[in-house]
């Protein structure tokens, strides 16, 4: 009977050196396969902050369209949210779709300093898309985002 309490009191005290040591393990290999996942948010990051300003732009392209429209204006002035807007065929012009997008200072625009009827190039890390204003008959040309390697920028 003294036996079986004396093995029974030794099977409590914890854990073993091979079980510590074969959970460290487990988790160092784990953890190899987990941390590239998460190695290079930023880039993705920026391909996401890309993807938000190309749909701020159409977006705003849209929203002044269909304002100058309501307002009778083709070219002029419209207001949007407290700021002015000039318009070019209908459309924002160069300098007024950054205004109209409301576009952060995280973002590279170029040319600097905007030509109103040229086209803007809006530029995160290696992404970027431009914005070219509307024509006499047609509407801005927005193109898609470029520069994109493995799904980031």
């Amino acid at each position: 009977m003294k036996a079986m309490t004396a093995i029974a009191a030794r099977k409590e005290k914890g854990f073993t050196l091979i079980e510590l040591v074969m959970v460290i393990v487990i988790l160092g290999i784990l953890a190899a396969f987990a941390l590239p996942r998460f190695a290079d948010l930023g880039g993705n990051a920026r391909y996401s902050s890309i993807q938000g300003a190309l749909g701020a732009v159409r977006s705003a392209s849209s929203i002044a369209y269909s304002k100058g429209l309501a307002s009778n204006v083709q070219n002029g002035d419209i207001t949007l949210e407290g700021e002015t807007i000039t318009l070019l065929n209908g459309y924002p012009n160069a300098s007024s779709i950054v205004e109209a997008a409301q576009l952060s200072e995280e973002f590279n625009i170029t040319p600097d300093p905007i030509v109103d009827d040229a086209a803007v190039t809006i530029t995160v890390g290696t992404c970027s898309f431009s914005y070219t204003p509307a024509a006499a008959d047609g509407a801005p040309t927005i193109s898609g985002i470029a520069g994109v390697t493995d799904g980031s920028c």
